[in-house]
């Protein structure tokens, strides 16, 4: 399953863009998105900058903004200020005449980095192994589209923060365990919510090639979570909680389900990023929040309800460093570059991993 080599074409950002002050790049990008007008879509992340997010026709999460921009059936170019595994589903789910442009390359996911597909394969058949026939393939959308069409070539399914326990409900009723790729928290955090023991949870290691924290008997493993994580999420710690409580006894903690076990517990409510946003937009003024998610949506969080007081659960930045390298000299560029019908920095994910991907996508839509 190989990606189409346009994908790694990244080319260097022009000095010029680099030297142009705050007010050139802003006029830059509103000219490009002015000249382009209903051929062009910008799609922002979350956890974008605000200096990008600004420009954005949508924000959302990953999965909601790849949908937003195949219905964008007018818009030939969709251009998603995110990371690279979010704009691989965004051509995924893009017709034929759209292409989809990610402003800087480098822009990655350490999380989804963390399931590499030559690893996912060997993995499963030490897993089939042990096993046999009785585990299906549950990836996060959070993971490249090598790994999605892998689990939607084994029956599989993908799904987000926001639906996995219906999606791991569907699951459980196809085979009797669950890989889960690639956010060993995310699958731990559903999996015991649902009522799975954590004795009857492992890890599969793939740098060691085996099985970890085995509680009891393999056997009874109804969850292999795959070892990756969310490196800011990692960031947020039980004492970190403690510390809050000590402090302000008041003030309410929501954190992320891609957090370690220990710090959703301690916390007082847990969910996804649509969910930490309508649980601020729900209260009423007044409540204090710390929150445990990526530092740019806090600061938003924090900016657009003054009547609360939120703060970010770390005392130091959480910033998710490689969404921040879209930053507005490489969207003016890749704009720029539309405009003069040269489009650069093109994701486009090759035919076989984008049906198998397509195939697992669709199953999560069709069970949410």
């Amino acid at each position: 399953m190989a990606i189409d080599m346009l994908a790694h074409a990244n080319h260097t950002l022009p000095d010029a863009y680099r030297n142009f002050t705050s007010e050139e790049l802003d006029q830059k990008i509103t000219a490009a998105k002015k000249t382009l007008g209903k051929d062009l879509v910008i799609l922002g992340h979350h956890y974008q900058r605000d200096d990008v997010i600004q420009f954005a026709d949508f924000r959302g999460d990953s999965l909601k903004l790849a949908r937003i921009g195949a219905e964008q059936k007018e818009a030939k170019y969709i251009v998603f200020c995110g990371v690279h595994f979010m704009a691989e589903t965004a051509d995924t789910l893009a017709t034929e005449e759209q292409t989809v442009v990610l402003p800087d390359l480098r822009a990655g996911c350490s999380m989804a980095d963390m399931a590499d597909i030559a690893e996912v394969e060997e993995a499963w058949e030490e897993i089939q192994k042990q096993f046999g026939d009785t585990v299906i393939p549950v990836t996060y959308v959070n993971s490249t589209a090598a790994i999605k069409a892998f689990v939607g070539k084994h029956g599989g399914t993908t799904c987000t923060s926001s639906n996995a326990v219906q999606v791991l409900e569907w699951a459980f009723a196809q085979k009797k365990r669950i890989l889960f790729l690639p956010d060993q928290h995310l699958g731990r955090n559903t999996a015991y919510q649902m009522g799975i023991p954590l004795e009857n949870m492992v890890i599969w290691a793939p740098n060691e090639g085996e099985f970890q924290d085995v509680k009891g008997n393999l056997e009874d493993a109804q969850m292999i979570l795959w070892k990756g994580h969310c490196s800011v999420h990692q960031k947020f710690t039980v004492d970190q909680i403690k510390g809050i409580r000590e402090r302000d006894p008041d003030m309410k903690i929501i954190v992320h389900p891609e957090c370690n076990f220990d710090v959703v517990q301690a916390a007082d409510q847990a969910g996804s990023t649509d969910y930490i946003i309508k649980a601020i937009e729900a209260a009423p003024p007044g409540t204090r929040w710390a929150i445990g998610t990526e530092v740019n949506l806090v600061q938003r969080l924090a900016q657009e309800h003054p009547d609360q007081h939120i703060v970010l659960l770390s005392t130091t930045m959480c910033p998710c460093l490689t969404m921040n390298r879209i930053d507005r000299p490489h969207l003016a560029w890749v704009l720029d570059q539309i405009v003069a019908g040269n489009p650069i920095n093109q994701i486009k994910v090759d035919e076989e991993t984008a049906h198998w991907s397509k195939v697992a996508l669709d199953q999560m839509l069709a069970i949410s």
